[in-house]
């Protein structure tokens, strides 16, 4: 991607971090970029929705942030992710995506998937699904998650997906929060 033409001549590419941090989004900054960048992905560029992306499971739901860092210091949201528990033990994640820039850097969804199940397993956790974008499944699959069965969401293919939780170590269950409203 080119930024900008350098005075000296040549292109000048913007500057892509190596170093990706994945957390529950805890600061006010983190949860807008949170719901800013899931807009410019799920409405903006895939046209799932017309409107907001918001639904009833925002309400409660945690949201996780991948970031990016500059000389070791949190730069900015380059990538999204939720979790929720629909039932005692049962965990659904949605709604991941990455901005367009990261996205060639397997590592930010790498991330993401980690600290969403290994959060909702340290929060006791017992099964984990998740509903995945067909072209994403084999993606999944290399993170332990395996196909329980096609479906469909916003009239797109989807495949809806169990995590194996043995390669999930649980994470501080405190860094789960609930009861947040939507942006």
């Amino acid at each position: 991607m080119l930024d900008a033409i350098h005075p000296w001549g040549g292109a000048v590419r913007s500057y892509l971090s190596r170093e990706v941090t994945a957390q529950v989004a805890a600061e006010s900054w983190q949860i807008e970029a949170y719901f800013r960048l899931r807009g410019e992905i799920f409405r903006d560029e895939q046209r799932l929705f017309a409107g907001s992306d918001a639904d009833e499971y925002d309400a409660t739901a945690t949201p996780i942030v991948a970031m990016s860092h500059i000389a070791g210091m949190l730069d900015e949201v380059i990538g999204v992710v939720r979790i929720y528990e629909t039932a005692p033990g049962v965990w659904y994640g949605g709604r991941l995506g990455v901005s367009s820039r990261y996205r060639r850097l397997g590592a930010v969804g790498t991330a993401l998937i980690d600290t969403a199940v290994s959060t909702a397993h340290g929060a006791g956790c017992q099964r984990f699904f998740a509903t995945v974008q067909s072209q994403n499944v084999r993606y999944f699959e290399h993170h332990h998650f395996r196909v329980l069965e096609p479906i469909s969401v916003c009239g797109r293919p989807h495949a809806l997906m169990e995590a194996d939780l043995a390669f999930y170590p649980p994470a501080l269950a405190g860094a789960v929060r609930r009861g947040r409203r939507a942006a």
